[in-house]
């Protein structure tokens, strides 16, 4: 310890010393001795503070890929267990032979720097505990001011380096110090640190490097630019030999390894990388930029926007996400399907897939390239299926998916399956008011093509998605009622307004889906009726390790009940329904599955949204330039016309195959049974009777089975029955039971007839699907059987 002490007076007197004789010639009568220095010298403040240096953080998927590495500087800390023991004597040799020997300050090295700096010019010789120092000061500056301060040519500098380093000596292990240099020198070509260097110049890790490429390395830090071996190759080589020649006058090496390690070219060992930055590169670029955006506007991560982006570029994160990269896979390999990225039309599809329960998105794809210029067809940096706030779009409106939402507040209220009301393919709807209990105007609604309509129950309407139906449903829930049911399943509009505000409250169309929202909001919703009624917050990041803290952050899903059990089971078993001869026939996935279309007024965009009790999607498809403008009709998308678009043309095939692939990496699961208290009316204009055969469910679900239990089903039920002559197209076997009429869970009267239509087999047998003002309607009238109309 004595030792150590009078080490660190000596230096102190003899840098007294040194600075005197330097500067005192310039400044004598002014009684100041070299004692006066060395005391000024040792009274300076020497605490410095020696945090990691910034390094990139990288974003992982929940397997463990990476997704993305962003960073302000392409650093990676390694130990020095890590660093081949070549390129630690390499650096050594050349930058710091007394490097073991010294206090941390080569007095000789030091006078040879300081004469040099007096006279306006920089010199080499400072040892590399101060080369230390100065990076860390560089490192660790806040501003501009501070930065150019750490850089400037002065004797000062020079001073509070040297005081510094001693303090760095006692401090920290001769080891820890090479460390420290190794982790935070600069070497060009953007590589900051050994691992890093070693990477981008030589494709290996710093572990590996051998003689050649060490002495490269080393030779690099002292003028990076000049000495880069892959723009400047030639005086690389040249300053790799005389770190080698070092290496022999040191001992470090032979001089007939030195020799041998010289007959190298140095392009023939160059193997330059680019280490990618940001979310461009990434192949999950729309997800990658949700997690950048998910951070920067997270208050948990820092006192404002500036100061988290930096954490996020500088700490050396390891972010860990929720995304599954086989559902990712087959969503993009889906959406670039049907709508190529680079097609004339202009047209965008974007997908969210997010598991119920827990909120975590395990899919986000999009069918464009990622990057910042607009002008470049299939290029944009918009996520379109977010909101504004996390680097999306305004949303678009989501067509007859609102549907669902109209269904949830029904059953809250306490209406059955059941619930019907008469009309044919238009009527108009007065009587609304909003949630300021405002009157609405009339408001005239039809459903889509020549569909003439006729009485729906809650199961036919929602199979035929009938607008004339729906419309009344929400008069007879209350349009606020259903605004609100909308926002406990956290719909909210993409721009981040709320549902209170003068346009959605005059808005007679909400359960049409004529609000801007965004696919994320969408599949979250649909994923609340998967769950059983628990409402998440979508989730994207599940930890964040913070290397540079040493602490890692663990993210909890945020999750609370939104709606009764029976209500969720409700609107899940309607939902089911529309694969049996409805809007969504022929798009299923092999597994029990509930969905629904939406096309907006005049196809401008198409929707489709469905679930699995385990995973959840939705699907949008339009024209990020404005659907109302470009809308879906007579387009020619890809190699494929289309007269128009609606929901299960082209968003039902893409939602069908990533389901179809997503599933295989869930359990398959069945969905709760239909309530029994929804069996019956509960609302509309179905009348009560005294004689309902069918008061404890309506019409018996008989869809797929064999013509003679059908029958017995239906009869025991207490109806008669007619089997219609004619087979129809349908997806259910043949010789099943592909549709009834009126359909399941309608209430009749004893002795009512049930009309039976059989499977012809292959083919789809669907109720028309169009659009008006948010919606596809396909009725089927009492004695037909289901049809497609295109």
């Amino acid at each position: 310890m004595l030792q150590r002490i009078g080490q660190l007076m000596g230096v102190g007197v003899i840098a007294g010393v040194l600075v005197a004789a330097i500067v005192l010639p310039a400044v004598g009568g002014l009684g100041i001795t070299a004692r006066n220095v060395a005391t000024g010298f040792m009274n300076m403040p020497s605490d410095l503070e020696t945090p990691p240096p910034p390094q990139r953080s990288v974003i992982y998927d929940r397997e463990g890929g990476v997704i993305a590495e962003i960073y302000d500087k392409n650093r990676e800390l390694v130990s020095l267990d890590d660093m081949s023991p070549v390129m630690q004597d390499a650096i050594i040799s050349i930058e710091d032979s007394r490097f073991y020997e010294h206090g941390g300050i080569d007095i000789s090295g030091t006078f040879r720097a300081a004469l040099r700096t007096l006279s306006g010019s920089t010199q080499g010789g400072s040892s590399l505990t101060q080369q230390y120092v100065k990076n860390v000061l560089v490192e660790s500056a806040d501003s501009q001011a501070e930065q150019e301060e750490a850089r400037e040519t002065t004797l000062a500098r020079k001073l509070r380096e040297l005081r510094y380093a001693l303090t760095i000596e006692k401090r920290m292990s001769k080891d820890e110090i090479l460390e420290g240099y190794l982790n935070i020198a600069y070497f060009g070509d953007g590589a900051y640190g050994v691992e890093s260097a070693a990477r981008h110049f030589f494709d290996i890790p710093a572990s590996e490097l051998n003689l050649s490429q060490s002495a490269t390395l080393a030779g690099a830090v002292r003028y990076p630019y000049l000495y880069n071996p892959r723009l400047n190759p030639e005086d690389a080589q040249d300053r790799r030999d005389v770190v080698l020649d070092r290496m022999v006058q040191v001992g470090t090496v032979t001089e007939k390894e030195a020799e041998e390690a010289k007959s190298v070219e140095l392009t023939d060992e160059l193997e330059p990388t680019d280490q990618s930055n940001g979310c461009v590169p990434s192949k999950q670029p729309f997800f990658c930029d949700y997690v950048v955006q998910e951070i920067e506007k997270n208050e948990q991560f820092g006192e404002n926007e500036t100061e988290r982006a930096r954490w996020l570029r500088t700490a050396g994160l390891e972010i860990h996400t929720t995304l599954d990269p086989d559902m990712q896979k087959a969503a993009q390999k889906a959406v670039d399907k049907w709508v190529p990225r680079k097609n004339k039309s202009k047209k965008v599809a974007a997908e969210v897939l997010i598991e119920p329960g827990t909120g975590e998105i395990r899919s986000m794809a999009q069918s464009r390239n990622y990057g910042p210029d607009e002008s470049k067809l299939g290029e944009t940096s918009i996520n379109f299926a977010t909101d504004a706030d996390r680097g999306g779009s305004t949303g678009f409106q989501a067509g007859s998916t609102f549907k669902a939402f109209t269904l949830a507040a029904a059953l809250d209220e306490g209406k059955g399956f059941g619930t019907s009301f008469g009309g044919g393919s238009s009527t108009t709807v007065t009587g609304q008011r909003n949630c300021n209990g405002d009157p609405l105007a009339p408001w005239p609604v039809k459903n889509a093509g020549d569909t003439e309509g006729g009485g729906s129950s809650m199961i036919s309407g929602t199979k035929g998605s009938v607008n004339t139906y729906f419309a009344q449903l929400q008069k007879s829930v209350g349009l606020c009622d259903v605004i609100k049911m909308s926002e406990r399943l956290g719909v909210h509009r993409a721009d981040g307004q709320s549902f209170d505000n003068p346009h959605t409250q005059a808005n007679n169309s909400f359960t049409l889906g004529s609000e801007e929202v965004s696919p994320m909001t969408v599949a979250n919703a649909y994923a609340v009726f998967a769950s059983g009624g628990t409402y998440c917050e979508p989730q994207a990041i599940t930890s964040i390790n913070d290397r540079q803290a040493g602490k890692t952050i663990e993210i909890e899903s945020e999750c609370e009940r939104a709606i009764d059990k029976d209500v969720a089971a409700g609107v899940s078993y309607l939902l089911q329904q529309t694969f049996k001869g409805g809007t969504t026939s022929g798009l299923g996935i092999g597994r029990p599955a509930a969905a629904k279309t939406g096309t907006t007024d005049g196809s401008a965009a198409a929707w489709f949204a469905g679930f699995t009790p385990n995973l959840a999607s939705a699907v949008f498809v339009g024209d990020p330039r404005g659907p109302q403008n470009y809308p879906l009709r007579g387009v020619t998308i890809g190699d494929r016309y289309y007269g128009q678009v609606y929901g299960a043309t082209i968003p039902g095939p893409i939602w069908q195959e990533t389901m179809s692939e997503a599933v295989k990496k869930v359990p398959e699961k069945g969905f709760p049974g239909a309530p029994s208290k929804y069996r019956g009316g509960g609302g509309g204009s179905a009348q009560p009777t005294s004689n309902n055969a069918a008061a404890e469910g309506g019409v018996p679900d008989v869809v797929g089975q064999r013509e003679s239990a059908a029958v017995s089903a239906l009869e025991d039920a207490g109806y008669q029955v007619s089997v219609a002559s004619n087979r129809v197209r349908s997806t259910e076997a043949e010789g099943t039971v592909a549709a009834i009429n009126p359909d399941p869970g309608t209430v009749l009267p004893e002795g009512a007839t049930v009309n039976v239509f059989l499977s012809g087999g292959s083919g789809r047998s669907v109720p028309e699907q169009g659009a008006e003002t948010g919606g596809e309607a396909g009725v089927v009238p009492a004695g037909r059987p289901p049809h497609e109309d295109e």
